[in-house]
């Protein structure tokens, strides 16, 4: 639904002085184009893939943590499944109802036959995707004060608290992308490529510099703040844990188990995975947002258009991510995945014999 188009500035001044920008933008262009070229091919491939891989995988994630059985805390708990909700409604509202028809139709009758498609549909689609990159930055900040603030803990780290947050940016990001509403036309355009949704004129100049600081607060703010908040958890994990390994270990120079070091590693583990999964999976898709909107503001070099789709593309792979790494760090987790998997064969052989 990006409404840019590819530019290239070119500024050539004084005795060969910018002859490593021109170099740059020939590199870049060259890339740009030979990655142009296979992006089409990856993602008729990619899509429905991932359509079918995805949306069972977060459903049975969303199943699994709702049980409580992962021997997950209730907070954790909460945020996890908010986050795969979150991740399930990106996929239905990106991945179904934009990226696979614009992949594969040329003209989706059952889009332009609704009413207010467009900027019903770019509403709901940021709403949820600022929801699932929010909830991923209130997760690592919940880890932040439970290892590191541990006076702060008792009163922060609370189902309650957990729900009144989630609830809030739920909140917040509703009232933030009504914005697309009205910045965006009625009904998707065919005119120039299928399945897009053009500004409205009027609003052009004003609303590139909203769009700048849209693009400020979601992703490129959460993406800073999950980058110093994990900085910071690691920092203080590793100071406070070299004391406590020296106090454990006795006159015979074997080391005692440390439950609640143990409890903070493994706490930490899953901090670190789920945010190291946005940050790597994020990094492209944010490179570009924060690239384009300066472009609208200054004379640089557009970025280009293969950053975009990469970005696309890894970014909806990101919703699909976390149960893998889930089963990976996590032994309940996977023994009630197991047991998911099993129930249903079971029931088909009880019914066969």
């Amino acid at each position: 639904m990006d409404q840019n188009s590819g530019k290239t500035a070119w500024n050539i001044t004084g005795n060969g002085k910018n002859i490593w920008v021109v170099s740059f933008i020939f590199t870049l262009d060259a890339v740009d184009v030979r990655i142009a070229h296979a992006l089409p091919t990856i993602q008729v491939v990619f899509f429905p893939v991932l359509a079918i891989i995805a949306l069972p995988v977060n459903m049975v994630t969303i199943f699994i943590l709702s049980r409580g059985k992962c021997g997950l805390s209730r907070v954790v708990t909460c945020y996890l499944v908010a986050m795969a909700a979150a991740d399930l409604l990106v996929l239905i509202l990106d991945l179904i109802l934009s990226k696979l028809p614009l992949t594969y139709m040329s003209n989706p009758v059952f889009l332009r036959s609704m009413p207010s498609s467009c900027n019903v549909h770019a509403a709901l689609m940021y709403t949820t995707t600022d929801c699932s990159v929010w909830f991923t930055v209130t997760f690592t900040f919940d880890r932040f004060v439970a290892i590191c603030c541990q006076k702060l803990k008792t009163k922060y780290c609370t189902g309650k608290t957990a729900a009144v947050v989630l609830g809030t940016a739920s909140v917040i990001s509703c009232l933030k992308n009504i914005y697309w509403y009205f910045r965006l036309l009625r009904e998707y355009t065919w005119i120039i490529s299928p399945f897009i949704c053009f500004a409205r004129d009027y609003y052009f100049y004003i609303m590139k510099q909203i769009e700048l600081f849209y693009n400020f607060i979601t992703p490129v703010f959460p993406f800073v703040l999950v980058l110093v908040t994990n900085g910071f958890t690691v920092r203080h994990v590793l100071v406070t844990s070299r004391p406590r390994r020296k106090l454990r270990i006795p006159g015979n120079g074997q080391r005692s188990r440390d439950p609640e070091m143990e409890k903070r590693r493994k706490s930490l583990v899953l901090l670190l995975i789920v945010s190291g999964n946005f940050i790597l999976l994020w990094a492209p898709f944010t490179v570009y947002s924060m690239w384009s909107r300066l472009y609208d503001l200054s004379t640089s070099v557009y970025p280009p258009d293969s950053l975009r789709e990469l970005g696309s593309i890894l970014q909806l792979l990101s919703c699909c991510t976390n149960m893998a790494l889930y089963a990976v760090t996590q032994t309940k987790f996977r023994e009630q995945l197991k047991n998911v998997v099993k129930s249903p064969l079971a029931l088909f052989v009880s019914k066969k014999s």
